[in-house]
């Protein structure tokens, strides 16, 4: 079924039609009417590509989310979910690139082929050339997350370094001295992945404000990487109590480690990091933890993008958001452990 039969049957021409149908020309109430019922009685739906060649638009958005390793994380999946459930509210599509950098040959056809109106950027890079690419052509974007030089951009984050700190402060205030830092993959930070640098930033800081004895590890995504790093950590240092950890993926493992070592949780040893609240809530004890709010994230990335769509000429907005910590389980006051403070800071 095509324009031109509609228009035959409701005895008016394919250009009326088109205009009826797309809204680019006046039509009278009474021609539309009568056009409607016949689109009505045929079941007709324009294709994708004919409106986009009639108006511009391909109603589709483009999220560019390469998984940060050899596979997507439950929190990545979180974030996909968030931007399809958000966007289908405004009735767009959207296509998944999983483009990491902008000579990738998704990432180009993305743009070359204008597959999409605008296009959600993740697992952002402190300095990241798909942003500056983007920006560049004037195409419609949203980062979630901050390059380093976030000014005059389009965002939405979180603040690692701010909720970080948090965790830490939560347990040093619980008499903790001797605190590990389970980050993100090696690769991850060798690469300027944002939320591993500044998370690490916020640690450090933390930790010297205090006067803590602190040891930083990078964790595979997985929780076979987990235990095998609790194991390196009570190697390292046996007399360490707590641990702060970015790594959502791992967190199985991190628990596991933990037992088979005998650490019982929170009684001999704390857990806290910055976790997506429904994964914080599926360990035992349940994770205290400042709750990721992946949904909102994905919404609010999603409104800002179709700001700018319906509206190029503004200027350039964020939302940087800093969630309260959940006092769960996994947290209690550090345990009669012995501990030698020899005041050794090793990163790892």
């Amino acid at each position: 079924m095509n324009i031109g039969e509609i228009a035959r049957r409701a005895g008016v021409s394919r250009s009326t039609v088109s205009y009826a149908l797309s809204g680019k020309r006046p039509v009278s109430e009474e021609t539309r009417r009568k056009i409607q019922r016949v689109v009505d009685e045929l079941g007709y739906r324009p294709s994708a590509s004919a409106r986009a060649l009639a108006n511009g638009r391909t109603s589709t958005l483009g999220l560019v989310f390469p998984p940060a390793g050899n596979h997507y994380t439950g929190m990545q999946l979180d974030f996909i979910g968030s931007v399809v459930e958000a966007a289908a509210a405004y009735d767009y599509d959207v296509l998944l690139s999983p483009s990491g950098v902008d000579s990738d040959r998704s990432f180009q056809r993305l743009l070359g082929e204008r597959r999409v109106d605008g296009a959600i950027l993740m697992e952002i890079r402190l300095e990241d050339d798909r942003v500056d690419h983007l920006s560049a052509l004037a195409f419609p974007s949203v980062a979630i997350g901050r390059t380093a030089r976030p000014e005059g951009a389009w965002w939405v984050g979180l603040d690692h370094t701010a909720l970080v700190e948090r965790c830490v402060h939560h347990l040093a205030d619980l008499g903790h001295r001797r605190i590990a830092f389970v980050n993100r993959p090696e690769q991850l930070l060798r690469t300027g992945y944002e939320s591993a640098h500044r998370g690490l930033e916020g640690f450090t800081k933390a930790a010297a404000e205090r006067g803590l004895t602190v040891r930083t590890y990078c964790c595979g995504d997985d929780a076979d990487s987990g235990q095998t790093c609790v194991e390196r950590i009570l190697h390292d240092d046996p007399a360490t109590t707590a641990l702060v950890t970015l790594n959502e993926a791992a967190l199985g493992g991190l628990y596991r480690g933990l037992a088979r070592a005998g650490r019982h949780v929170p009684r001999d040893f704390s857990v806290t990091g910055v976790v997506a609240g429904r994964w914080a809530e599926t360990v035992t004890p349940q994770l205290t933890a400042a709750d990721v709010p992946a949904a909102e994230m994905g919404r609010l990335a999603v409104d800002l993008l179709v700001e700018r769509l319906d509206h190029p000429d503004a200027p350039p907005r964020h939302h940087l958001l800093t969630p309260p910590i959940s006092l769960r389980a996994s947290t209690g006051p550090a345990g009669a452990r012995p501990a030698t403070d020899t005041g050794t800071d090793t990163t790892r």
